[in-house]
């Protein structure tokens, strides 16, 4: 038993070691003021253009994410949450949450040209490549609104079990949803607007961040307490749970490092490394600021971007990899 429990230890020992080798760096390479008021949301970057936009209380800043220049704010928000960007089409969709619509605004002129009903409490925007469809995510409606962007119209709504919080597409036609109430992923077919699947995270409460890995079919949600559920997005079997920081409320999937991300409110980042479909490791916690719970992040540097209050403004924190 002795010699059981000494190599016991000294596994745990050496695991902690693999974990902390493999642990990037971070520091905090440029902090950008965004001004008043001190509310924010999501966070989301166009890899094409290197821009990132903001949404910050009535209006949606887009700011250059190599330089960190503010280049332009998109006006006339109200309650801005969710942001998903079209760029054949040159436009973006920002949801109103406060309004039940949706605000369509030109990418070049960053001016508003249109404005689509949807239902209330709009959230989460995505947009699917595929389907070449712009799911809003409506919070309390419990549902989800689906528009064309040909026509900026919504043509579809699909009717959810529960309250939707974010939303992932795997690039073959399907959404993924996870409804924060009831701790539940839902698959939908985009074409057919319709659920055809339903999977339980007992594990998890409060799911807010949700996220993937397309090449493997893994699901991450990043779950209020402390935990990161991992599904098999063609079964939802559960794969694996993980430690995270506290009142997560965002998850990213690099593919280029194969590391997952969740943004904390507790004023960390946690990192989780995939080393393959069935196996993954936590790594040591970035530390931000408390408040800094939504993320975006460019593959291509590998630069992390959050947001946290400044007094009665918002500050754009950036994260460049490395001591």
């Amino acid at each position: 038993m002795k010699n059981f429990v000494l190599s016991l230890v000294a596994g745990l020992v050496c695991s902690a070691a693999f974990a902390a080798d493999l642990a990037p760096a971070y520091h905090l390479a440029q902090s950008v003021s965004l001004g008043a008021p001190a509310k924010w949301d999501y966070l989301v970057l166009d890899p094409a253009s290197h821009r990132l936009f903001i949404a910050h209380g009535s209006e949606i800043v887009v700011v250059d994410a190599t330089s960190g220049a503010v280049l332009g704010r998109v006006a006339g928000i109200v309650g801005a949450h969710g942001v998903a960007i079209v760029p054949e089409a040159g436009r973006g969709y920002a949801a109103n949450g406060k309004k039940g619509t949706t605000t369509v605004f030109d990418l070049a002129t960053l001016t508003a040209v249109g404005e689509i009903p949807c239902a209330e409490d709009p959230d989460a925007v995505v947009f699917d490549p595929v389907s070449r469809r712009v799911m809003v995510m409506n919070g309390d409606a419990h549902s989800v609104s689906v528009i064309d962007p040909a026509s900026n119209r919504v043509v579809a709504t699909i009717a959810l079990p529960g309250q939707p919080e974010y939303a992932v597409a795997d690039d073959r036609g399907q959404l993924f949803v996870n409804l924060v109430d009831r701790a539940e992923i839902v698959r939908i077919a985009i074409a057919d607007a319709a659920i055809t699947a339903i999977w339980p995270i007992p594990a998890c409460e409060r799911p807010h961040g949700l996220t993937m890995d397309r090449a493997s079919r893994r699901l991450f949600s990043s779950c209020a307490n402390s935990h990161l559920a991992v599904l098999d997005s063609d079964s939802g079997r559960s794969v694996a749970g993980l430690p995270i920081g506290g009142k997560s409320d965002a998850a990213l999937f690099d593919p280029v490092r194969r590391l997952i991300f969740s943004s904390n409110g507790v004023g960390t980042v946690s990192v989780v490394a995939e080393t393959d479909a069935e196996t993954f490791t936590a790594l040591a916690e970035v530390p931000t600021v408390p408040g800094a719970r939504t993320m975006a992040e460019d593959p291509e540097t590998g630069r992390l971007f959050l947001v946290a209050a400044e007094g009665d403004g918002a500050r754009l924190l950036i994260y460049a990899p490395g001591p």
